[in-house]
């Protein structure tokens, strides 16, 4: 290997764990943070909105969004971060991490807020309104994901990189606890203060007219750990990889690593000059040379990232079920509109607490022990299990007697997501590309992630509808069973196992070497 690697890129990778390892996490992560509240909360008023606006006099059951609108409404961010992180990611290579971190976080803050401003005549307006606004909420969320996995990888060391960009995409698991919290917070306050009836007791006096505080101030929240956020993000310098490697200005980019790292760094721009000439840093990603060296990385880093989402994001298939089950959730209508809030987020919450934050955070503390393709062939492999578990006797689980192993077998699912493929998937992509296009293949996976995402959230929400067509749920088409998607998702999660076969290990790397950035043409047989 060729391996002469610039003095302030091998300061980086040696450097001891320090305060502004921390700080990169904290205001990487805050954007992630951000990111989930404002992608999870729309699912705790989702039902809100469907009493509000489409309850019907007179009706049995409290109103609920018609199919293509809940579609629409829970969907349509999902659509704009997967724009977004294409968009983005391609941006963050031409312009700079810096310079678009900042545009994303912008974002997110206006339209957070515009999210709850939302308005119209009728209630179609107001949906329509709210769409337009959490598509551009997307779009902003979008970027934050190879923006904040490529500035992590680029500011961490090399012993401890995985687990410093594993934290950063393990605040989402807190951003989905807060969105709970806020949640319970504010319909708690507005239910105990107007203490309405039942939906059965008195339909009209169910819904107070204070509940349409309630959807808005929950969304506009998402503003705030972003706009908080926004100062320390300006502050960071240049990732010192793209200000050399990309802008190939080594003067500025040992002067800014210098400065963070408190050591004196040489510029050394004729060995800038060398590196930059090799053929292994100036091929594109539509060249032949990417093809060669990194498309089986790409087609791994897409593949598992889509096939990992189709069943994370497939989780609200059979929640509704766990929920009633273990009488979390009691029926619609023995609830008034705010208590209805209450109930949703009190549950998304305690399995927050309990399965998705733990996964997280076990990835943080292991990946950099047990490398990531292990984690992630692990997670895959019980994601597998547990899911055919789940689904082969699901009849079983459903049963009363048989609640509490439901509940244990679903936790287990979405522990294993997290302590597992969920976090594996963000990281490897940040460690194994050229730094020129590092930010741009990340958000190519990460977008096929999202397109996974939309095929679990609501191909299978279709898919999951009962074979009778007089027990399917309201507006929806007859579909295979719940049943019959879990073990379709089960053998998704199988794919997802052999597709991680092509991502290789970046565990103990430096970026240069995981990317194959320090292999000339000539060592190109001993490339990793």
């Amino acid at each position: 290997m060729a391996g002469d690697q610039l003095q302030v890129l091998k300061a980086l990778d040696v450097a001891k764990t320090q305060l502004y390892h921390f700080t990169a996490i904290v205001v990487a992560g805050m954007g992630f943070f951000t990111d989930a509240y404002d992608l999870f909360s729309i699912s705790l008023v989702a039902k809100l909105l469907g009493r509000i606006y489409y309850t019907k006099a007179g009706a049995e059951k409290p109103g609920v969004l018609p199919p293509s609108v809940s579609s629409s409404v829970t969907g349509v961010a999902l659509v704009g971060t997967l724009v977004g992180q294409l968009f983005f990611g391609w941006l963050g290579d031409k312009m700079g991490r810096k310079k678009v971190y900042g545009m994303t976080l912008l974002i997110m803050v206006v339209c957070s807020v515009c999210s709850g401003l939302s308005f119209g005549g009728t209630p179609k307006g107001t949906m329509a309104t709210l769409c337009f606004f959490r598509f551009w909420l997307g779009f902003g969320i979008g970027g934050d994901y190879p923006l904040s996995a490529t500035i992590m990888s680029e500011y961490a060391n090399k012993k401890t990189r995985g687990a410093f960009i594993a934290a950063v995409f393990a605040m989402q698991g807190f951003g989905i606890l807060f969105s709970g919290i806020i949640s319970l917070i504010v319909s708690a306050a507005i239910d105990h203060h107007y203490n309405a009836p039942t939906y059965e007791q008195n339909a009209a006096a169910s819904i107070v007219p204070e509940a349409d505080y309630v959807w808005r101030i929950i969304l506009m929240f998402g503003a705030l750990p972003a706009a908080l956020t926004y100062y320390w993000r300006m502050k960071m310098p240049e990732t010192a990889r793209y200000t050399a490697l990309v802008a190939k200005n080594a003067k500025q980019a040992a002067s800014d690593m210098a400065r963070v790292l408190n050591v004196e760094i040489e510029a050394e721009e004729a060995k800038l000059e060398r590196i930059s000439q090799r053929k292994s840093n100036n091929f594109g990603l539509f060249s032949k040379e990417f093809l060669k060296r990194h498309g089986l990385h790409l087609f791994g880093t897409t593949s598992t990232w889509f096939l990992l989402d189709i069943a994370f994001y497939s989780q609200n298939l059979f929640q509704k079920d766990v929920f009633s089950a273990i009488g979390w959730i009691p029926p619609a209508k023995t609830m008034n509109a705010v208590h209805e809030v209450f109930q949703i987020s009190k549950a998304q919450t305690l399995i927050a607490l309990c399965t998705t934050v733990p996964g997280y955070w076990f990835t943080v503390a292991f990946i950099d022990i047990m490398g990531r393709f292990a984690i992630q062939l692990m997670g895959f492999f019980f994601m597998t299990v547990f899911m055919f578990a789940i689904a082969i006797p699901y009849n079983h689980w459903t049963e009363k007697a048989n609640r509490i192993g439901f509940v244990v077998m679903y936790g287990l699912t979405f522990f294993f997501a997290n302590f597992g493929p969920n976090a594996t998937t963000f990281v490897v992509p940040a460690e194994i590309f050229p730094a020129r296009l590092r930010s741009t293949c990340h958000g190519i996976s990460a977008a096929a992630g999202k397109a996974g995402a939309i095929v679990g959230a609501y191909g299978f929400l279709y898919a999951a509808q009962s074979t009778d067509k007089t027990k399917t749920e309201h507006g929806y088409p007859p579909g295979i069973g719940v049943k019959n998607s879990l073990i379709v998702l089960g053998v998704i999660n199988f794919l997802g196992m052999l597709c991680t076969f092509a991502v290789p290990e970046s565990k103990g790397k430096s970026l240069e070497e995981a990317s194959q950035e320090n292999v000339d043409g000539d060592d190109e047989a001993e490339g990793v």
